[in-house]
């Protein structure tokens, strides 16, 4: 019997057009993005002719360039079972919150799907997403590099890539600071105003674009925020309330240049140091399973 596509470690352009709800013939090349999450498969959704491009290459002054296609949208794949259409609508509404705190200017936004997939074991919802693509480099809260060092590297790297850089190195530092304040404002707003708050903290779910922008661009795993002493965890076992808190902390540090005040209510609450030490007995456990699964 075929696998259920959501069980999947990976999927291609043949998987996903052999899709009952995707066209058999496309006009376009869906490939596997290098940032899988666990929740979703994640697709870029290519123009062939970008792809046939990619391959061949194409001569400009007497030296033959292989430029790499550039997704014109994302396509996700929700890995979870929906049992009923509440849960679907559920999901769904989560994804609609961050949208109204962070749309337009802080998140790739999503039209979201619910789909009738008719998989091995019969039909079943599914829950799927066509994305916006936001280019750029990765925001990682956990980088080494402290916030003297962090922003300077990127535009460096940004200017190695010979990006459209309209401003001085100084210039982009003051503009990312400035848009990652508002950013972590519209995100303290969001915890305090709808007691929710996206994924922060997995490698990849934030981008820096070469404007000096910061972008949420994982939308899957959306968690409710609680001043209780319990540490909640997702479906995977994984405590991405507590992470993700954790994240924001790093974030304002390093982008913003300063220290965060440790008797702001969430700060207090989620970096207590006796609820740290829990929090990473929990994190060690979930990454324990990851690896034996």
């Amino acid at each position: 019997m075929p696998e259920d596509i959501r069980n999947r470690a990976a999927i291609s352009h043949v998987d996903v057009t052999a899709l009952n709800f995707i066209r058999s013939s496309p006009p376009f090349v869906f490939r596997r993005h290098f940032r899988q999450g666990l929740r979703s498969h994640i697709m870029e959704i290519l123009d062939p002719v970008d792809v046939e491009v990619e391959q061949t290459g194409m001569m400009i002054a007497g030296v033959r360039y292989f430029p790499k296609a550039t997704p014109r949208r994302m396509f996700r794949i929700f890995r979870a079972r929906l049992k009923t259409l509440e849960n679907a609508l559920f999901e769904i509404g989560r994804v609609k919150i961050v949208e109204h705190y962070l749309a337009p200017g802080f998140m790739a936004r999503s039209t979201e799907c619910i789909v009738d997939y008719r998989g091995p074991e019969g039909r079943d919802l599914m829950l799927c997403g066509f994305q916006e693509y936001v280019a750029g480099e990765a925001l990682d809260p956990w980088t080494l590099l402290g916030a003297v060092d962090l922003l300077p590297a990127l535009y460096e790297t940004f200017r190695c890539q010979d990006s459209p850089l309209t401003l001085s190195s100084e210039q982009w530092v003051a503009t990312v600071r400035q848009k990652g304040a508002r950013f972590i404002q519209k995100i303290k707003r969001m915890i305090s105003e709808a007691g929710h708050i996206p994924d922060l903290a997995g490698a990849g779910n934030l981008i820096i674009t070469v404007s000096g922008g910061i972008r949420l661009v994982d939308i899957n795993n959306i968690s409710g925020v609680s001043l209780a002493p319990s540490i909640d965890l997702d479906e995977k076992g994984y405590p991405v309330c507590d992470k993700s808190i954790e994240a924001l902390s790093l974030i304002e540090e390093k982008i913003l240049g300063r220290p965060i005040d440790m008797e702001e209510d969430i700060y207090k609450h989620f970096l207590d140091p006796t609820r740290r030490k829990a929090l990473k007995a929990k994190e060690a456990l979930f990454w324990k399973r990851s690896v034996g699964s």
